[in-house]
């Protein structure tokens, strides 16, 4: 569940320069899934292909950005086995603060990824 080692520069550079421009609506959007019970996990599932995980949030065009990104939580993992129950309890633990990082979930050609990347701070 950590960052990998796999998320090259390629990866790490379209997020990045994506993450400036839409940290504070997903950061907002994180404080809402929360503080409305929906989940104490919010994803957000990112791809430059429409996914059919999790609602649309962001279009890449929308914002001129990279990447799709949509807004999801745990719940929806395991209904859809992406997470499986068998490591709810894994993937819990290394979950990290939802105030300070954002859990995204890369999904790009053979790249599939859970990425936690801090929010800028203000």
């Amino acid at each position: 569940m950590n960052n990998d080692p796999e998320l090259n520069g390629k990866y790490l550079g379209q997020i990045s320069e994506d993450f400036v421009v839409v940290a504070d609506t997903l950061k907002e959007a994180s404080y809402q899934i929360r503080k409305r019970k929906f989940s104490d996990y919010p994803i957000f599932p990112i791809s430059k292909i429409e996914l059919p995980i999790g609602q649309l949030l962001i279009g890449k065009e929308e914002l001129a950005v990279n990447w799709n990104y949509n807004a999801s939580f745990l719940d929806e993992f395991i209904q859809r086995e992406i997470v499986s129950e068998d490591n709810m309890e894994d993937f819990k633990a290394s979950y990290k603060d939802p105030d300070e990082f954002c859990c995204l979930f890369v999904v790009d050609d053979n790249f599939t990824r859970f990425v936690f990347i801090p929010y800028p701070e203000d």
